[in-house]
This record gives C-alpha cells, structure tokens and sequence, in this order.
C-alpha cells in the first residue's frame, strides 16, 4: 500500500457499489488502521455494512483486502494521527470535525498479477 500511494476502498451504498480512493493508512501494533471523517458518506456505508474491500494497484500488480470494519475510538491512536497528517488534522479540528478511525477483521489479502495469484494470506 506504501508503494501505491493511492488505494480505494470499496463499500456498498444501500445496494450499490461505491468506492472512493484514500490515502491514509497508519500501521500501528500490527494492525493496519484507516481513517476518515465521521461526516462523511463513506463513514456511514462503513456502518451499515461493515464488509469492505480495499484496491491497490502497483504496475502491474495489484492487492484485493477484505475483511469487516471495526471501528476504535482510542485517543492514543489519534495523536499517531496527528503527528503523521498535522494539516489535515489541524483542519478537523478547526472543523470540529471527528476522525473516524478504523481497521479490518478477519480479513483476507490477494496480491495478483492480470493473470495469476502471486501471494495470499489471512490478516
């Protein structure tokens, strides 16, 4: 995902597809943790139905992360944030906006090629 720079995180929006890219990720404790505004759309899908699919794409080679969203509240983790996106935190807090923070369970990683599985692996 750090080689990416960009990803998208695949939801559903009542029965339909949505996916939107991110770009924040903080591994932290061996958990790989994601994060967005709690006023957004996708904080909302995320909650209704917490089964989402994370894509990215490096050459030719992309990576397929499934799993089911559990969402944290822990402080500790946020100042992590904050240290590592100041600007965009600074903004939430002038906002008065709430990072929503969030990692995968039981989740599941393919990393492909256009034409054959190269690696997989539970997380």
């Amino acid at each position: 995902m750090d080689e990416a720079k960009t990803f998208y995180f695949l939801t559903t929006d009542g029965d339909k597809p949505k996916g939107r890219p991110f770009g924040f990720h903080l591994l932290d404790e061996d958990k790989l943790y994601f994060g967005c505004g709690t006023f957004k759309n996708v904080f909302l899908q995320l909650t209704k139905n917490p089964n989402v699919e994370v894509l990215a794409v490096r050459g030719g080679e992309f990576m397929r992360y499934d799993g089911t969203v559990k969402i944290v509240k822990d402080d500790a983790l946020l100042e992590k944030v904050r240290a590592a996106l100041p600007q965009v935190m600074g903004l939430y807090d002038k906002n008065g906006w709430e990072m929503g923070m969030f990692y995968l369970e039981n989740g599941h990683v393919e990393i492909r090629g256009m034409l054959d599985l190269k690696e997989e692996f539970n997380v």
